[in-house]
Formats: structure tokens, C-alpha cells, sequence
């Protein structure tokens, strides 16, 4: 039985799921059809406020290209490789390497998303090439599945924007929330943690147990392929002595990953996004030991950006369409969230939330464009039902985290470097977005009862 629902899922997938950029088209013009009937918005109005969202996550768009490509040339580099290798001789079965696969990028994605999703991956195709019996897709599969724990983690934006002190939180909730909320009552609470283990050992048993026992669909060789180092040449002029000058490569990087230190232990910054690619630069300058080996080695994982690049735009103009009042004074954001509150109780107001949110982020992939929909609405809604503040911010962080596994997006990082398409895996993961959403809902049912 649960051999066929694998089988059924990944077939359905394959048939039916279109190439991440034809998604994305397909999404948008999903959200302009619904926005101009239920928000009562005309064509042009409709048309201006999806111009108008498409460059407004070019900041981020190149902080996720950066992260892929950085990750990439870090773990390029020989001695990074080789450690990648050793652990890779682990397992010595296809539902170990499953097993270990999932457990160490679920830790990673909960520690840190940006680092997660690309050591995760980089990790499974190292396995996949010291054991050929491994199903390769359900592996990278397995690799992104870690990723639904994300945003109940410690670099998750929701949580960490309500703690974070300011003006700017009051002014995003409407004035519900007029002092920070602590992590202690969204990412650290004991509840949440019990989801996140509970989530994180039930995938890593349900991928394992998902890899058949016969009849593994083979691979492309090309896919592991790695392409030989380029020889080393001698340097013959003073610009060649520069480009092979490790002292410089090291000077630089030791500068750079100085600031890291610095920040995290004197400025109390926090480890973000743009932390994790200072980390990635700097350490695979380091490791690569000259500035025109790191260049070489940066050139070769930049071509695997071009899914980021294309399709950020699309997502923007989306969210620009989700978030646009028209002359109707209607958001369809609100709209939904509106719908989600007119039915919900007490007890039933954070399953709800979560729902809203899992829904929402099928148009709007994005942690900050999930604050800026929800917050103002979901925040004064919990509060008249008496809701705490920390449990509604978890369950928007949880439904943002939870349909990413069908959701094809956030995949582009994973998908870049394994040289797969989405349908490749989201058939595996269309079966861990159910198993953990029954986790998910029942968790977030139990801390509102409590």
C-alpha cells in the first residue's frame, strides 16, 4: 500500500508538474485572475501592482544567488571535498544514505536555512557517488525535505522579527505587538521543539522506507560527473604572481572572516542570511588558496544561479499582486486571511493560521512577504480570541516552511547543483508534505489546548 502511494506520487508529479519557471507563469497568472473578481480590482490596476513588485526583491535575489554559488565553491575546494568524501563512506546501504541524508539537513535547515539547503544537497551527491544503488532522486529529495523545519528554527525571519526590539513591530502587527516576544515562546518553546524532533525523525524513517528495495531508476552518469582541475600553470609576470599569490587570498580572508567574528561576538548580530555568505566567501577563499582558483572554481557554480536570476522577478510581481489595494480598498491577502479568521475559535485558530499561511505560500514563497501580509491581520485576530502572540507567529512560520516541499522555489538551489528537475523529487516530497503536516497540525492543535 504505501509502495503504491510512493509509485502513484511520483508518477502524478512527473505527468503533471511544469519546469519551476512555467510554474511561476502559471502562478501569476493564477493571482491576477482571482485578485481582479475578489478584489474587485480592474485589469490596469491589477497589471500596475504586479509592475510594481517585480524588482522589489532584487536585494534578496542576489543574497540567494550568492548563497547557492558561494556554498557550491566552498565545498568545491580540494580539502572541503575530501572531508564531503569521507563522511560520504558512511552509510553502506541506499536506506542509510536515505536516513542520513534527511537527519543531517533537517539539523543543518534548523541551525540555518541558507547553509542547510546547500550542504544537504552538496552532501547527497557526494553519497551518490560512492553508492550506485542509491536512488538518486529520492537522495536529493531527501536532501531538500529538511528544509520544512526551517522557519521553526534559529534563523527562522518571523520568530526572529518579533523579537527583535523597535518600532517597526509595532507598526507591522497594528499595534498589537508593543514589546518583543521572546524565542523562548516561539522557536525554543518546548512544544515547537517536539514538533520540529517529531517532524525530523518521521521523514528520515519515511524516506528511508520510501527507497525501493528492486528496481532502482537509474541516473545519468554526466549528473556526478566533476570536471578535472585545471593544470597548474607557473607564473611568468607580475599579474600572474598576483593571481597565484596565496599570501593575498589569505590576507583577504582572514579580513573578511575577522569581521564575521567580530560581529557575531561584539556588534550582537545576528547569524543571517548575509552572515552565511560572508562564511562561504571568505572559508572558500581561504581553502582554495589562490584568488584565481577561487575565481575559476566561483565561474563554474555561477551557472547553477540562472533559475534564482529568472524567476525572482516573477515571484516579486506575484507578491505585488497578493499585496496590491486597488481603488476597492481590497488586498487579496487579506481576502484569505479574512476567510481563515471568520471560521476560526480559539482552538482552532492556530491550525487555521497555519493553513492560511501553507496556502499563501504557494504565490508567495517568502518569509518577509508572509510578515507583511499576515502580521497586521493574524496578530489582532489571535489576540481577540485570546491567542498567544508566539503560538500565532509559529504557525505562520510553519505553514510559510510546510508547502515549500511542493512548492518548487526553493528547490531551484538544490535542483542547481544535483542537475535535476523539480519533478524529479517533489513526488517524494508531496509524501513527506503529508506525513509532516499531520504532525504539524496535530502540534500546533495541542499547544492551543494547553
Amino acid at each position: 500500500m504505501f509502495r503504491k502511494a510512493i509509485d502513484t506520487s511520483v508518477k502524478v508529479v512527473q505527468r503533471w508538474l511544469p519546469e519551476p519557471f512555467v510554474f511561476a507563469i502559471l502562478l501569476t497568472l493564477v493571482a491576477a485572475l482571482i485578485a481582479m473578481p475578489v478584489c474587485r480590482q480592474s485589469p490596469l490596476e491589477v497589471l500596475s501592482h504586479w509592475g510594481g513588485g517585480v524588482w522589489n526583491l532584487l536585494a534578496f535575489a542576489m543574497q540567494m544567488a550568492l548563497v547557492l554559488v558561494c556554498g557550491a565553491t566552498l565545498a568545491a575546494a580540494p580539502v572541503v571535498k575530501r572531508a564531503i568524501d569521507l563522511l560520504a563512506r558512511l552509510p553502506k546501504t541506499p536506506a542509510a544514505a536515505i536516513a542520513l541524508v534527511t537527519a543531517v539537513s533537517a539539523l543543518c535547515c534548523w541551525l540555518n536555512w541558507g547553509f542547510g539547503l546547500i550542504v544537504g544537497v552538496i552532501f547527497a551527491k557526494a553519497i551518490a557517488r560512492t553508492l550506485p544503488k542509491v536512488d538518486y532522486r529520492l537522495l536529493i529529495a531527501s536532501a531538500y525535505s529538511g528544509f520544512v523545519v526551517w522557519h521553526a528554527g534559529l534563523s527562522g525571519s518571523i520568530p526572529l522579527t518579533m523579537a527583535t526590539q523597535g518600532e517597526a513591530l509595532a507598526a507591522a502587527t497594528n499595534g498589537i505587538l508593543t514589546s518583543p516576544v521572546p524565542v523562548s515562546a516561539t522557536i525554543l518553546h518546548p512544544l515547537n521543539l517536539a514538533i520540529v524532533l517529531v517532524v525530523i525523525i518521521a521523514i528520515t524513517v519515511v524516506n528511508a522506507l520510501m527507497h525501493p528495495k528492486h528496481g532502482v531508476v537509474s541516473i545519468d552518469p554526466s549528473l556526478l560527473a566533476e570536471e578535472p582541475l585545471p593544470p597548474k600553470t607557473k607564473a611568468s609576470t607580475p599579474a600572474e604572481h598576483l593571481e597565484h599569490s596565496r599570501p593575498l587570498a589569505w590576507v583577504i580572508s582572514l579580513i573578511g572572516l575577522g569581521y564575521v567574528v567580530y560581529k557575531l561576538a561584539f556588534l550582537h548580530g545576528s547569524f543571517d542570511l548575509g552572515t552565511v555568505i560572508l562564511l562561504f566567501l571568505f572559508l572558500g577563499l581561504l581553502l582554495h588558496g589562490t584568488p584565481l582558483a577561487y575565481v575559476r572554481a566561483f565561474t563554474k557554480a555561477a551557472t547553477g544561479a540562472a533559475g534564482i536570476i529568472l524567476q525572482f522577478p516573477f515571484y516579486a510581481g506575484i507578491m505585488g499582486i497578493i499585496t496590491g489595494v486597488g481603488t476597492s480598498g481590497i488586498c487579496l491577502g487579506n481576502v484569505i486571511a479574512d476567510g481563515c479568521i471568520a471560521i476560526s475559535t480559539p482552538l482552532t485558530y492556530p491550525l487555521l493560521t497555519f493553513l492560511c499561511a501553507a496556502v499563501l505560500n504557494m504565490f508567495v514563497p517568502s518569509g518577509g512577504g508572509h510578515w507583511a501580509i499576515q502580521a497586521p491581520i493574524m496578530f489582532a485576530a489571535g489576540a481577540d480570541l485570546g491567542v498567544d502572540a508566539g503560538l500565532t507567529g509559529t504557525a505562520i512560520a510553519w505553514g510559510d516552511a510546510w508547502t515549500n516541499l511542493i512548492q518548487p522555489f526553493w528547490a531551484l538551489p538544490a535542483l542547481a547543483i544535483a542537475k535535476l528537475d523539480a519533478k524529479d523529487i517533489m513526488g517524494f516530497c508531496l509524501i513527506d508534505l503529508l506525513v509532516s503536516g499531520v504532525i504539524i497540525c496535530g502540534g500546533l492543535l495541542l499547544w492551543a489546548a494547553l
